[in-house]
Order: C-alpha cells, then sequence, then structure tokens
C-alpha cells in the first residue's frame, strides 16, 4: 500500500520579507519610516502589508500589522546589525521572534513572520524532488544551455585573455560549452520521450 503525499509548504511559496529589500527601499536610515509591502500573481496584487520601521542610534525594530485569515496581527521585529566580515560597513539582520536566531529573510507560515527554522515542516523545493528527477534535470541542465551563457560569451567588454592566459572566467563558460556539445544531439528528446 503506496504512502499518502503530504506535499509540505515550501520556502518559496511563502511570503517573505527581507532585509536586502528593506535596504534599497531606504527603510534602514535613521529616523522612523511606514510603508506598505506588497506581493503579487501575474500583475494582481494578493497580498498587503503595513510597516513601520524605526531606526535609532540605540535600537531598530521592525513593526508589522496585517490582517491573516481575518485576524488583525500586530507585533514587533528587532533588527540588530554586526560589522561585516570584510570590515567595510555593518550588516543588518532581523532577530526571530519566537526562535531569537538572526537571519536575512522572514517567512509568513502560520499566521507570523518568522526564521526559516521556526516553521516546522517548511523546505526548500529541492528537498521534495525525487532523486530521479534531480539526475534528470542535472542532465537536462549540462546537455542545454541557456542564452546568457553565450550572452556572456559575447558581451561587449568581456575578457578572454589577459597577460596572455585566459581568464578563469572563460575557462568556466568554455567548460559548460564543451560539456554541453558532449551529448548527443538527441539527449532531450530522449527525456521527453520518458
Amino acid at each position: 500500500m503506496p504512502r499518502y503525499a503530504n506535499y509540505p509548504t515550501t520556502v518559496e511559496d511563502c511570503l517573505k520579507i527581507s532585509i536586502t529589500k528593506l535596504k534599497e527601499w531606504n527603510y534602514l536610515f535613521l529616523g522612523t519610516k511606514k510603508g506598505t509591502i506588497s506581493w503579487s500573481r501575474n500583475g494582481e496584487v494578493h497580498s498587503k502589508i503595513d510597516i513601520k520601521v524605526t531606526n535609532t542610534e540605540y535600537s531598530s525594530f521592525l513593526i508589522l500589522d496585517y490582517k491573516c485569515n481575518g485576524e488583525p496581527i500586530n507585533y514587533k521585529v528587532d533588527i540588530i546589525s554586526k560589522p561585516s566580515n570584510l570590515g567595510k560597513g555593518e550588516v543588518f539582520y532581523f532577530v526571530c521572534p519566537r526562535t531569537g536566531k538572526h537571519c536575512r529573510n522572514l517567512y509568513l507560515n502560520n499566521s507570523y513572520f518568522l526564521h526559516r527554522e521556526a516553521s516546522r515542516g517548511l523546505m526548500y523545493a529541492n528537498q521534495i524532488i525525487s532523486k530521479t528527477s534531480r539526475a534528470m534535470y542535472s542532465i537536462f541542465d549540462r546537455a542545454v544551455l541557456n542564452d546568457e551563457v553565450y550572452d556572456e560569451l559575447y558581451s561587449k567588454y568581456f575578457k578572454r585573455h589577459y597577460k596572455g592566459k585566459e581568464t578563469k572566467r572563460y575557462k568556466r563558460i568554455m567548460n559548460k560549452i564543451n560539456i554541453s556539445e558532449s551529448y548527443p544531439r538527441d539527449t532531450v528528446e530522449r527525456f521527453l520521450m520518458m
């Protein structure tokens, strides 16, 4: 008797708040800034959330205000900064309200935006693909090159050589092309026929 499928929630399916986007939208400067984040699919907005970011010399936090399943939800997420490992500036992190872990993204699962590990059973899409499918995707990716590889190779200022030696970037691209050309021409057709 086969096992029933459980179709777990994946990280890619969840709504996400990213510290990178907040920085890009200038929410992490000193002071207070309010706004709305919205998510859309096929050009139609399906979710909105009101945010308020307060950043002072002593503390930084994000207040999330939204409705989930008709229930109003309002809570605070602390933001901390740590010195960059490159020695240039600081890196901002959310502090998960449930686990206390530092993270760069918060995911909506079970009505709250939390760290990925705070939601039980949350997985990446690649984790639920079967071994057979992974092998097929791997071969397909090597056999069929996308246009970006050739666009990069023939871009305007692309350097193939530097001081008489081939560049690492050029070697990497040529390796991809050589691997792709080593597969028989009918590889894709054989996969589609399976």
